[in-house]
């Protein structure tokens, strides 16, 4: 069971690799006149925040959801919770710098040991 989850991951992440291509290009010529380190940072910021977080958030509805379903979905839904859990993560004293690590990585290890745990996952 382990090893078809492992199956399937390694095959999405191709796609998500493809996505970052394409939306590093989408912002090279949006932003023509910037440095293209500064794009690279600012692209892979946000699929650390929001993609690669919603990808393995929604690896538990893997047999009923398509991935790009689960992309649009997953990207949504994480970024209210990241913007629920900053804020009362806030609240508990935790400084705002360490919210950009923390919270995706904890997103990340959640959606996994889930993926992981589900009884009937097959992969296609």
């Amino acid at each position: 069971m382990r090893k078809e989850i492992f199956n399937v991951v390694k095959k999405e992440m191709v796609y998500i690799g493809l996505l970052l291509i394409s939306a590093l290009a989408i912002f090279k010529i949006i932003y023509f006149k910037e440095n293209m380190i500064t794009l690279i940072r600012t692209v892979f910021s946000l699929f650390w925040l929001f993609v690669l977080p919603s990808y393995f958030a929604m690896l538990y509805w893997h047999d009923k959801l398509e991935f790009m379903e689960r992309f649009v979905i997953g990207i949504a839904a994480t970024a209210a919770v990241i913007g629920i859990f900053s804020y009362y993560i806030g609240l508990f004293g935790l400084n705002i710098k360490y919210h950009g690590i923390v919270l995706p990585l904890l997103i990340i290890l959640i959606g996994s040991i889930t993926a992981l745990n589900k009884k009937n996952f097959s992969a296609e």
